[in-house]
């Protein structure tokens, strides 16, 4: 399948380099658009993020890109980091109420947490209700976060790994062939670039 690609979407607010770096390391080809031909022609896609869920969604919107998303949902794997996982969800509460792309159901909330916001370093993951995303991988791994927003999933089976952080907090979720991660896979080592693999794998 040496024609193979994963899309990584270009819609202004995401940490581009990195993941594209991180892909590249692992040998997987990419390609980064903001075109819907290239993400239709796509085997996978990604779709990173920072900053604010509103700004975020008026970007994917404006060009029709969070309709595209929804179809090729239906398709193909998908990939949401950070912001990007937030972004799945149906409804983000960060500055305003604000309707995501409603492929995972649930809502991003502010962290209810004692502990300092945004949440930045270094967290271990508990696995739940498997998901080839993290095949190799056991409990406990550490990966990278900065946030001050978590996704609350309506459907705990959506729900494929968790970290504390004061209370139980959702670091990733699966519906159907829609991945999120709240951490930053490309900034977390060995154990970022397996979960990478994995999902480039998917779709081969």
């Amino acid at each position: 399948m040496s024609n193979s690609f994963t899309a990584i979407v270009d819609y202004g607010v995401g940490n581009l380099k990195s993941v594209t770096n991180a892909m590249t390391y692992l040998g997987m080809k990419t390609c980064i658009t903001s075109d819907a031909k290239e993400l239709e022609r796509a085997d996978a896609i990604i779709l990173p993020g920072v900053g604010a869920f509103p700004d975020a969604m008026e970007r994917l919107r404006a060009p029709g890109l969070d309709r595209v998303l929804a179809v090729q949902a239906e398709k193909k794997p998908i990939l949401g980091i950070c912001l990007g996982m937030q972004l799945l969800f149906d409804e983000g509460e960060e500055v305003r109420a604000c309707k995501g792309l409603g492929l995972v159901h649930g809502r991003v909330k502010r962290l209810e947490t004692d502990c300092k916001l945004p949440h930045i370093g270094w967290n271990s993951l508990r696995f739940q209700n498997g998901s080839p995303l993290f095949r190799g991988l056991e409990d406990g791994k550490y990966v990278y976060f900065v946030h001050s927003y978590c996704g609350v999933a309506a459907d705990e089976g959506d729900v494929i790994a968790r970290t504390e952080y004061g209370p139980s907090v959702v670091a990733a979720v699966s519906h159907g062939t829609v991945f999120g991660c709240q951490f930053h896979p490309e900034k977390s080592g060995e154990t970022g670039l397996q979960i990478l693999k994995n999902f480039g794998e998917l779709n081969q």
